[in-house]
């Protein structure tokens, strides 16, 4: 895994952990303030903005909603203040009154520099911030192609996330049903049989050197109308590594990138089980390893940890349903690193000295253990609690390792 890489993953474990704790947050009145600053937009033109709209907060009928949310809108105009320039990827701002006390009033902050760009512009004061934007930028986003064919045209296409990127769009010589005047039957049929195999070979091709060079791609669909993709299918024109990842074929009424977005539709059930699959499979792996005398795998996190550290830990497996927190303390006896639930940080004390100990450090488990895997060249794969596997990982723990060799 690249510096970058990690870098992204590891800012999208915090970027979730901290849209959920925001998401828990609701108002008791309309008094939550959302600001989204796009990248590169001026962050002057939006300070200019908030000023108009404190202005108009003034007009609110509650005296304790209007003074909230003229203090949030304030409170944000300072935070804005000490910035030079917008950040590389613009900034999400959350500001109100979060106390669940009635007539209380318990103003925080929380402003986010996302790991992607921010591309909308945004106020909004509601009984709840608004989180859209940053939860689409947590989304997994796995890769599966999608290809259409016919007899006149074929497209290629990649599934990111939930958007499709089309690459190649081609067109074929290949000739209708009716034969031109003058033709016999039979040469016209070899003809145009003769053309249809051109054109596989020739789509197959750009086929192969798209799906060779996305290596990442988890899975293809492929559409069309009729027979035809069955056809292509079916004379072997495909290289292994776009072959071995056909996840099945669904009918569609067009090619052309509507095409592409109906194949997707229709094929939506085919990624879905392509996915479980894949969590599954790994999972499986690691309950056939746990259950031999001398198994290739542990769990738990010390163990996870001491294995990963010595090199042996080929991939470490999370839960996302994981709760804890990576927490480094200090007390009379030096220092400790504890996994700890997120409620029970504050209340550690130290099994030798029996003191409580003061807190030095702390990250979410998921960041740590991404950071833990990349230093040592290992691989983590998150994977949720939905099926029955995922389940049962999570109580026996949530986390564990499959290893390299055995120790």
């Amino acid at each position: 895994m690249t510096d970058e890489t990690a870098e992204r993953v590891k800012g999208r474990f915090k970027l979730k952990k901290l849209v959920e704790k925001l998401a828990a947050i609701k108002g008791r009145h309309t008094e939550l303030v959302s600001v989204y600053v796009p990248a590169n937009y001026s962050l002057h033109e939006i300070s200019s903005q908030l000023r108009q709209e404190e202005g108009t907060a003034e007009n609110i009928k509650s005296k304790g909603v209007r003074k909230n949310v003229t203090t949030s809108l304030d409170k944000i105009i300072r935070h804005l203040q000490l910035y030079k320039k917008t950040p590389e990827n613009g900034m999400a701002i959350f500001c109100g009154n979060v106390s669940e006390k009635e007539g209380e009033a318990l103003i925080e902050l929380v402003a986010i520099e996302p790991p992607e760009p921010v591309k909308v512009k945004m106020y909004w004061c509601d009984q709840k911030f608004v989180l859209e934007p940053l939860a689409e930028m947590i989304e997994e986003r796995e890769v599966y192609g999608i290809i259409t064919v016919d007899r006149s045209e074929a497209d290629i296409g990649l599934l990111v996330g939930k958007k499709i990127e089309p690459l190649v769009h081609m067109e074929s010589l290949v000739p209708g049903k009716t034969r031109a005047g003058g033709q016999s039957s039979a040469r016209f049929s070899r003809v145009r049989e003769g053309l249809l195999n051109d054109w596989f070979k020739q789509f197959a091709e750009a086929v192969n050197k798209v799906f060779e060079g996305h290596k990442e791609t988890i899975g293809i669909i492929v559409g069309g109308p009729g027979p035809v993709k069955e056809m292509f299918l079916k004379e072997g024109y495909l290289h292994d590594a776009a072959r071995k990842k056909i996840l099945g074929t669904v009918d569609t009424s067009y090619t052309g990138e509507y095409g592409l977005h109906e194949a997707l539709e229709r094929g939506k059930d085919l990624i879905k089980e392509a996915s479980v699959l894949k969590e599954k499979k790994i999972l499986q792996k690691f309950f056939e390893e746990l259950q031999k005398p001398h198994g290739m795998a542990v769990y738990g996190f010390e163990n996870v940890v001491k294995v990963t550290e010595q090199g042996a830990a080929d991939i470490i497996i999370a839960s996302e349903r994981l709760s804890l927190e990576e927490v480094e303390y200090e007390c009379d006896c030096g220092m400790k690193k504890r996994f700890v639930n997120l409620f029970e940080k504050n209340k550690q004390t130290c099994g030798t000295c029996k003191k409580q100990m003061k807190i030095l450090g702390e990250k979410d488990l998921l960041v740590a253990l991404e950071e833990l895997a990349n230093n040592y060249g290992t691989k983590l794969e998150v994977v949720s609690a939905d099926t029955r596997e995922g389940q049962q990982f999570f109580e026996l723990g949530g986390v564990a390792a499959l290893l390299r060799y055995n120790i």
